[in-house]
């Protein structure tokens, strides 16, 4: 029993750890979907981009992002970043990180 709940909590921290995290803003911003504080393809791509693939392809299960902006709303964007959805958490980029990446993400049609 207690080997599983370690092996569990193991596993647990490999997932969590591959999907990214960290809310370190950058201030090199550059007018292309970001706010003047935050470089939002730099946030994807140290936070989204084990799952989502660096140039929004998708892997795994995780879908393929090139499109978002045509398929889904700014506001559901931001639901999904900040509450997860199916197999993704919720929470992993949060504030103004969050605000730039669902603004940039919602340009992507």
């Amino acid at each position: 029993m207690k080997n599983k709940l370690v092996a569990m909590m193991f596993g647990a921290a490999l997932v969590l750890g591959a999907c990214g995290g960290g809310n370190n803003a950058n201030n090199s911003g550059n007018g292309n979907g970001e706010t003047a504080a935050v470089d939002a393809d730099k946030v994807f791509q140290k936070s989204c981009a084990t799952c989502h693939g660096g140039n929004l392809e998708g892997r795994g299960n995780a879908p393929a992002l090139a499109n978002i902006g045509s398929e889904l709303s700014e506001k559901e964007i931001h639901d999904i970043i900040q509450n997860g959805k199916g197999g993704m958490p919720g929470g992993l980029i949060q504030g103004e990180e969050l605000d730039a990446v669902t603004k940039w993400l919602a340009e992507k049609k």
